[in-house]
């Protein structure tokens, strides 16, 4: 097979998932044709290594112990709470509830690191509150989709568990240098919430209902409901920011740290850990077969010497770094649309990676900025997952239309953190300075 066919991967790709073959699979027969085409029978070795090769990491261990870190807080009723205390504190604020919604999926997202369990949770706690206060359809579809996607650029991101391998980065300096790009975003989403509610109030229509609690019963209460969550998920990422931790010791702390907080609450019995071992296990092979899958795809790509193949086609053009950027980003954007997160980063990050260092681009920064687009596409309109995972939840009087609509402020939000990064790198490479130079 000449080197040149081996192009013709990505079409097969697609066209296997267009076909309505999960992305696993696809992945995985067309790297087996290929790699049968190339190699004949020498390459059930290179799987076989591969197979290993996944097994064996231990980063991709994070993987089901902050799943399941996510998966107590939501079985054990304490999002609930979280989410009672959040709301207690934004009331008096326009758009209160929404502002809780996005604030729940900003902590769920650094506890989680799963994007559509961040959505989900959220939406079914905040949905049915926020219908009942006849919020607007659109708000409330953009601030759950919004803060939904959230889980891409928040640490513990599991994407970026998985892209810092594959882009041989520090696993830290990544999800450090992610951090102030994921704040931000998160801070332009509330700040788009409250300016639009105060604007519109037909919106958000005030609550004008008095909380009962005293003073001191609100702070009681918020001592206990979000005080401990919250002090667990900063033990866990600062463990791992300082170092202290590798990212799976800092989610296996996690994951203990969890329970004590389950039975603290009262709410830890064998139920709750037999559906949330069912629901880890459950996304946890989800995630490894596309992590293995992604792994026999770019093998095959490499050894059948696609990366020589991509760099004589740039090199043709006589395109410059900015050009290269804006094409591997263009097209993590359009993948996006038809692929999971994770699956967008095994296919382009083993590819891109080598032809920005011949052109001297700096990997953390790309890396950052190859989140925030994946995000953005996982909230564009017409293939929105997050637009998916929503309709799965909303109720009927929550239309598409409103959904389409309703995130788009939401993605301008995204655009201004995308353009910021790209022209002010430092807002991705300053935190990682600050912590491990």
């Amino acid at each position: 097979m000449n080197s040149d066919i081996v192009l013709w991967m990505f079409p097969a790709l697609v066209g296997l998932i267009f076909l309505g073959i999960p992305i696993a699979f696809s992945m995985m027969l067309t790297a087996l044709a290929f790699g049968l085409l190339r190699f004949g029978d020498t390459v059930f070795y290179q799987f076989a290594q591969r197979v290993d090769d996944v097994a064996t990491n231990y980063v991709l261990g994070a993987i089901p112990l902050f799943v399941f870190m996510g998966a107590i807080l939501e079985r054990a009723g304490i999002a609930e709470r979280l989410f009672d205390a959040l709301y207690m504190w934004t009331r008096r604020l326009p758009g209160g509830l929404a502002v809780a919604a996005l604030l729940m999926c900003t902590i769920f997202a650094a506890a989680s690191g799963v994007v559509g369990a961040t959505e989900t949770l959220v939406g079914m706690l905040a949905i049915p509150a926020m219908m009942k206060r006849n919020y607007h359809p659109r708000l409330i579809a953009g601030t759950i989709c919004g803060g939904g996607s959230l889980g891409t650029v928040i640490p513990p991101s599991i994407p970026v568990i998985v892209l810092a391998p594959m882009a041989a980065l520090p696993i830290g300096d990544l999800m450090a240098g992610i951090l102030v790009p994921g704040l931000l975003m998160s801070g332009l989403f509330t700040l788009y919430i409250v300016i639009v509610s105060a604007l519109r109030p037909d919106y958000a229509p005030v609550d004008t209902e008095k909380d009962p609690r005293s003073l001191g019963e609100k702070l009681v209460f918020t001592m206990t409901a979000l005080v401990p969550p919250a002090i667990l998920i900063a033990t866990v990422l600062g463990s791992l920011f300082m170092g202290l931790a590798t990212p799976t010791e800092a989610a296996a702390c996690g994951s203990a740290g969890v329970l004590i907080l389950a039975l603290f609450y009262g709410r830890l019995n064998l139920r709750v850990l037999f559906q949330a071992s069912v629901q880890t296990i459950s996304l946890t092979a989800m995630i490894l077969a596309i992590v293995l899958a992604g792994g026999m795809f770019s093998g095959v790509f490499f050894a059948s010497g696609g990366m020589g193949e991509v760099q004589g086609i740039l090199r043709s053009f006589g395109l410059d770094a900015w050009s290269v950027v804006a094409i591997i980003l263009f097209i993590a954007f359009m993948l996006g649309f038809i692929v999971d997160l994770i699956s967008v980063v095994l296919i382009l990050i083993p590819i891109s990676m080598p032809l920005l260092k011949v052109y001297g681009i700096d990997p953390l920064w790309f890396s950052i900025v190859f989140l925030v687009m994946l995000q953005t596409s996982y909230l564009t309109p017409p293939m929105s997952p997050s637009i998916f995972y929503l309709k799965a939840i909303a109720p009927p009087q929550i239309r598409l239309k409103d959904m389409y609509w309703g995130v788009i402020p939401f993605i301008f939000c995204q655009l201004i953190v995308l353009i910021l990064v790209l022209l002010f790198p430092e807002l991705a490479t300053w935190m990682p300075d600050l912590i491990y130079n």
